[in-house]
């Protein structure tokens, strides 16, 4: 097996992390292999943000939680406190990857590209990953504004997704493909 198809076989979802933050020479290689997705007519309508600075995860954090407790229906909720009740997992760091509005549907697409790059490119360097698309409750209420002037949102951008990074307490193995979902025709 190749090194790519490796790399995709083994990386899982991680969600127990420790507090180690990773070196900037592993975070900027994570977000350069990003900023390398392709885009659809090379539009680039995203931003890659990595962001180390506890106290803003915590408060990232604090406002998704509270929004999930919020919400009528408590099954996401539930299932965060079950798991530690940690949106972020302990994560000590997360690239949000910001898109351009005028551009919403292609930029989705786009992003989640990129995100997929953020992923491999971290796990191939020992990185622990998942995507936390969670991390919008914080951009779903009145702080939306504030939380994207901190992170430096451009003018006409709001939250597309986001990647959790770090190094893992416990590993665990990637989930199981089911290939009867693969089909051939012709």
């Amino acid at each position: 097996m190749n090194e790519t198809l490796k790399v995709i076989a083994e990386r899982y979802s991680c969600r127990d992390y420790k507090s180690e933050l990773p070196p900037d020479d592993l975070l900027y290689a994570v977000a350069r292999a990003a900023v390398q997705a392709p885009s659809g007519m090379n539009r680039q309508a995203w931003r890659v943000i990595v962001v180390r600075d506890r106290a803003l995860l915590n408060d990232m954090e604090a406002e998704g939680m509270a929004r999930l407790a919020a919400m009528e229906d408590q099954g996401m909720y539930n299932r965060i406190m079950e798991r530690g009740g940690r949106l972020f997992y302990g994560a000590p760091c997360m690239i949000v990857v910001p898109i351009d509005l005028a551009q919403r549907i292609p930029a989705l697409l786009d992003c989640g590209i990129l995100c997929q790059n953020i992923a491999l490119a971290a796990t191939s360097l020992g990185l622990a990953n998942v995507m936390c698309g969670l991390a919008g409750l914080a951009f779903a209420g009145a702080r939306a504004g504030e939380f994207a002037r901190r992170l430096g949102f451009p003018e006409g951008y709001a939250f597309g997704c986001s990647v959790l990074l770090g190094y893992a307490n416990t590993a665990r193995p990637p989930h199981e493909p089911d290939e009867k979902k693969i089909s051939f025709i012709g």
